[in-house]
Order: structure tokens, then C-alpha cells, then sequence
């Protein structure tokens, strides 16, 4: 079971569900290990749920989703349940046999029960520990080696079929069905280039200049900001250049209105389909970004960490730079360590604006609150 948490604190009597979290404190329950950290204010500390330390009172407490976001908070973690990257040497053996016999294609990945099994634990113990250490769950992972090795048939074979098998899949129904979610488009449509897509475009006003927004029948593909039509346009075709394009302005039109809605500050959440080819990387890049709270930002060595990769920080900015849809995955609340913007591909000056107008909207509207905000940030030693 996961815990439905943000990465801001949850503060006592916060109706999002937070007793939950605290009987998994009080109960010390493992199962919860990796879905939250709960901290301590008296003692500056966070720990795991299952932490065997004395319990903390109530009043004292709040929770985050993930470590980096307590040590955000100024929490340090606890010596005694350990920090996050420390693992037992049995844990770290047991994860890297699960990855080796993950990357066995012959007859497909196995699943988690057959793997557990196999490696002699349960599916529990097998699957928190993957995560605790890669970042990802086994299904996850397998599934991403499925789909790159997929793709890699796709461009090599000149047989839909023959490439859906020897990738390891049984069949092609199940890759049919995630075609449109993970690879943008269906097997045979990505293996000639895109050829035959058809996408609709039109180009508006917005707060930040000329909006190119594009789409094809399963969602969104591009979304562009510049100062004039043309040059939007052009890349456009140069981005797609087997597709058929048509100007689609009705078409369009749900999806405009809620894009301008999101620059403008009336719709915080922008939650619209979208359908672009990606790495399995570059959609937990993605991901991360839509994840990050609407006015507040994360340095791209963050994101790193929160994919579980915390050595890919340019991997990270590249994933960023190829964002072709602007807003939608929200790649300018991406900075540098410094808090310096770093790039962008649609201008600095824009870049800065968004960020700019998400953070005054995004402030309490009532003086009690901002007060009351920030006196807990003061408590809590937050930047």
C-alpha cells in the first residue's frame, strides 16, 4: 500500500489523511518503509516508520515522501534506522539478483512471484528492497527493459511480429496496449518513423507570447512558446516530417483553454494526455517534473536522486532540453544547485516569468496564512 503524500510537510490535523501515517509510525509497520520519512522537530531527526527509536509525541511530528524532502525541511537522518543509501550487504546481494535475472529475455522477464521464488524471499521483502535501492519497482524496471530492447527490434527488423517476440513479449496484444503510453505511438507506426500520423495544431495568444499547441488522436505532441507563427510552424514539421499536419483550431480547443488557464493561474493542476516517444529515463524525468509542487522548484541533482539515479544529473538536463511539450511537463521548475535557472528551451526570460507567476499564485491569500506559513518555516529551518 502506498501513502498518498506530497513532497511538502503534512502538519497535525491536515485533513489529507495523515493519521494514517502515524499508525504506521506507532505500529512500526516495515511495509511502509519507502513510501514516507516521518520527522521530528524537537530533535531535528527522520526516520523510517518502522524505526525502533522511542516514539516521538504527536504534536512533534510531521511527514514527507521522500528523505531529500525532510533534508530540505533541515532534518538530518536517524543513525539508528540508518540513511536512506545504506543497505545490508544481504539486501544489496538479493537486489542484484533480481536485476540479473530481470535482464533474461529467452522466454520473457520473469515475474515477481517466479523471481521471489527463485531468489528464495518474499514478494514483499523483494520488491521495498528493489525500490529502496534502484529507485524503481521490479515490474517497472522489467517493463523498461522490455520496451528499450522493443524499440531497438523495431528500427533492426523489418517484421512487427518478429520484433514483439524477440524483445521477450508473448504476444503482441500487451505491447499494443501500452503503445500509446509508452511508446507515443503503435509498434509499426514508430518502426516507419512516425509515417502516417496525423496532427492537428493551432497557434494562440498567451501570457508568454505566440503558443504552438499540436496534437494527434491520443494527445498532445508538442507545445511551443516563441514570438511569432512562423517559426513555430516550422519546427513543427521539421519535429514531425513524415506526419501529415493540418491547422485543427476547433479540434484544439479543450486543450487550449486549458493551457491558458494554467499560464494565467487558474488551473494549478494541468493534467492533459500526451503522446511523444521517450526512453524509459527520459519518462521518469518527466514524471519527477509533474510531480514537483506547482510554485516551487528542484535542482536537476535532486531530480537525479528522485529517479534513483543520483549520478545522471546531465542525463537529467538532457531529458529536460528534449521536452517537446512546454508547460505540460513542467521543465522550468527545473534549476541549477545554485538556484540559478541553468537553460531553457524556449528562452531564459520565459523561463523566469513562469516561475515568477507560479510562486505569487501559489502564496496563502490570507494574511493569517502566510503567517501561519511562515512561522513553520522558520520552526522547521526551510530555505
Amino acid at each position: 500500500m502506498m501513502l498518498n503524500v506530497t513532497t511538502k510537510e503534512i502538519k497535525p490535523g491536515a485533513r489529507t489523511g495523515d493519521d494514517r501515517y502515524w499508525q504506521a509510525v506507532l505500529a512500526r509497520d516495515r511495509s511502509f518503509d519507502g513510501s514516507f520519512v516521518y520527522a521530528v522537530r524537537s530533535t531535528g531527526v527522520y526516520c523510517r516508520p518502522s524505526c525502533p527509536s522511542r516514539r516521538p509525541q504527536r504534536e512533534q511530528v510531521v511527514f514527507y515522501a521522500k528523505p531529500e524532502a525532510a533534508e530540505r525541511a533541515g532534518f538530518r537522518a536517524c543513525r539508528r534506522c540508518g540513511r536512506r543509501n545504506r543497505a545490508s550487504g544481504g539486501e544489496t546481494a538479493l537486489v542484484a539478483g533480481a536485476v540479473t535475472a530481470l535482464q533474461a529475455v529467452e522466454d520473457g522477464p520473469p515475474t515477481l512471484a517466479v523471481l521471489s521464488k527463485t531468489l528464495q524471499t518474499s514478494p514483499d521483502r523483494l520488491s521495498r528492497g528493489f525500490k529502496r535501492l534502484t529507485g524503481v519497482t521490479p515490474r517497472e524496471y522489467r517493463d523498461a527493459r522490455q520496451l528499450s530492447r522493443l524499440k531497438t527490434s523495431l528500427r533492426q527488423s523489418e517484421n512487427v511480429a518478429a520484433a514483439v517476440y524477440d524483445a521477450g513479449f508473448g504476444s503482441s496484444r500487451a505491447v499494443y496496449e501500452r503503445a500509446p503510453s509508452q511508446l507515443g505511438m503503435t509498434p509499426a507506426t514508430y518502426r516507419r518513423g512516425g509515417s502516417g500520423m496525423r496532427i492537428g495544431y493551432t497557434v494562440v495568444d498567451s501570457p508568454l507570447g505566440r503558443l504552438l499547441i499540436a496534437a494527434t488522436e491520443r494527445g498532445v505532441c508538442s507545445v511551443c512558446l516563441g514570438d511569432s507563427d512562423e517559426p513555430l510552424e516550422k519546427a513543427l514539421h521539421d519535429e514531425y516530417p513524415r506526419a501529415v499536419i493540418d491547422r485543427d483550431s476547433a479540434g484544439l480547443e479543450a486543450h487550449v483553454r486549458q493551457i491558458r488557464e494554467h499560464l494565467s493561474g487558474r488551473m494549478p493542476t494541468l493534467d492533459v494526455p500526451v503522446d511523444v516517444q521517450a526512453t524509459a529515463f527520459q519518462w521518469k524525468v518527466w514524471q519527477a517534473l509533474r510531480d514537483i509542487p506547482y510554485g516551487e522548484t528542484q535542482s536537476y541533482s535532486e531530480i537525479a536522486r528522485a529517479v534513483g539515479s543520483p549520478r545522471a544529473v546531465r542525463a537529467v538536463g538532457h531529458a529536460c532540453a528534449t521536452n517537446r511539450v512546454a508547460v505540460v511537463i513542467p521543465c522550468h521548475r527545473a534549476v541549477r544547485q545554485d538556484g540559478s535557472l541553468g537553460g531553457y528551451r524556449w528562452g531564459l526570460e520565459r523561463k523566469q516569468a513562469l516561475l515568477d507567476r507560479e510562486r505569487a499564485k501559489s502564496r496563502p491569500k490570507s494574511a493569517g496564512r502566510s503567517a501561519r506559513a511562515a512561522a513553520s518555516k522558520d520552526d522547521l529551518g526551510a530555505t
